[in-house]
């Protein structure tokens, strides 16, 4: 079957939902739901990937396959000129997805395992396409110890859509093209040690082959080059670049030592690695992924009648001086948020966010680009969400804006959940700024609406 096949029978199934959605009726359902699966609770380890009415209860050394379906649409509400027909018919599509996901788990003795793939046609790249979220081994040396071995999806830091000391892979073309914010979090092969004390807890995790970032490299998204001084996208703008060798100088390591006293939760972070995407290039021109430190910190608490967090983050760069242009400034990176519930079901959460390049006189003194980052670059994010219909129905809006580099990008969304099995989401990625080299101003011919039908099993 040809991709715009598939993608004119999706086009059909999201609409014949929208009419089976049309009459208020409730499904009986007393399980919540997140507004787009993945999206709620942000804190640390909270990436847990949902499976609708999926929770087994078999014995725990049954096998139990289980998993999703999944159709997903997106187009653009523009036209990016940078892109031309590359994809021709399907130049304005952002998504064009059929997904079908399987997992499992179970225990050997005290030890458990975890398997979690998806296979899907991805309609805009034209191509079959695998995707291994986990295949975990988790075991106990001891009473106040556990590691975890192989492939997975690791977070901690605060943050709600805004990363400090989480240098863990991120996938944004999955992000911005409107797939499940799940997805947004992508898997590393890791071991990950863990030591449980009574003061505080440790947790240490070696990647041993660097993995980067899922970044814009001009396929899906077009971006903006400082050397074209517009966006380019593939194949002449296409981004290739070489990821570290495969050796343990080139290893990453990331360690946090967490704890509480009282309800306030704490923590501190170190990352030895690189940075997660090409943002340097080296004396021929070609991007390079430049050495990084971070050192950073957090904590969260209750506040009133709401829940408070702070987090900052110190990073150290290659360039530790300034001076070369072509490497990225160490910086400094502060997140001040605040989430409350103001009416029954009606949540809201604030964040404060500021980069600070360092030694910013050293990189213009020695830049002669036109395209140099603001000193201070500082963003505010906005959540909303509205549960009702037993919380089967959910509204949600995510607002970033940055007054210093005038630009935002907002992420409206609607999920419903017809029954244990069947789900849709509905919702949108607009971009928009003042100039073109922002870093959400460059995606402004990116924005798009997109849809979502998952059936689970």
């Amino acid at each position: 079957m040809s991709m715009s096949a598939i993608n004119t029978r999706l086009t059909k199934v999201l609409l014949s939902l929208a009419v089976i959605m049309a009459p208020p009726v409730m499904a009986q359902q007393d399980l919540p739901i997140a507004a787009e699966q993945g999206e709620q609770d942000w804190g640390d380890d909270n990436w847990g990937d949902d499976s609708w009415g999926n929770d087994s209860t078999a014995d725990d050394n049954a096998r139990v396959w289980h998993g999703f379906i999944e159709g997903g649409l997106g187009n653009r509400v523009g036209y990016d000129p940078a892109l031309n027909d590359r994809f021709s018919p399907m130049d304005d599509a952002t998504l064009s997805d059929l997904r079908v996901r399987l997992e499992t788990s179970g225990f050997v003795g005290n030890d458990r395992y975890a398997l979690k793939a998806d296979l899907y046609a991805d309609g805009v790249e034209e191509g079959l396409r695998s995707d291994l979220r986990e295949a975990s081994y988790t075991l106990s040396p001891s009473e106040r110890t556990d590691l975890k071995l192989g492939q997975q999806v690791l977070t901690w830091g605060t943050g709600d859509l805004l990363f400090l000391n989480d240098l863990f892979p991120k996938d944004w073309q999955s992000f911005f093209s409107g797939r499940d914010t799940e997805y947004l979090k992508a898997p590393v092969l890791a071991a990950k040690g863990s030591y449980y004390g009574d003061a505080a807890s440790i947790d240490l995790v070696w990647m041993p082959d660097y993995t980067s970032d899922r970044y814009i490299n001009g396929n899906r998204f077009s971006w903006f080059s400082t050397q074209a001084g517009q966006n380019v996208a593939a194949p002449e703008g296409r981004i290739d670049a070489e990821e570290p060798a495969n050796s343990f100088a080139n290893s990453e390591f990331s360690v946090r030592i967490a704890g509480s006293i009282e309800s306030t939760e704490w923590a501190l972070y170190g990352y030895h690695g690189f940075q997660k995407q090409p943002n340097g290039l080296d004396d021929a021109g070609n991007p390079i992924f430049s050495r990084l430190n971070v050192l950073g910190a957090s904590v969260r608490g209750n506040v009133g009648s709401g829940l408070a967090n702070a987090e900052v983050a110190w990073y150290m760069a290659e360039d530790s001086d300034g001076s070369d242009p072509y490497l990225p400034n160490s910086q400094f990176r502060f997140l001040l948020g605040y989430e409350r519930e103001l009416l029954p079901r009606l949540t809201l959460s604030l964040q404060y966010y500021l980069e600070q390049t360092l030694d910013y006189q050293a990189l213009e003194a020695a830049s002669t680009s036109v395209y140099n980052p603001e000193e201070y670059r500082y963003l505010y994010t906005t959540r909303l969400n509205y549960r009702m219909w037993q919380d089967n129905l959910v509204w949600s809006l995510f607002a970033f804006y940055s007054p210093s580099d005038e630009d935002h990008y907002l992420r409206p969304s609607v999920s419903y959940r017809y029954n244990d099995n069947l789900s849709v989401v509905l919702g949108a990625n607009i971009f928009e700024g003042a100039k073109p080299n922002t870093f959400f101003g460059q995606f402004e011919d990116a924005s798009n609406v997109y849809g979502r039908i998952r059936y689970a099993f």
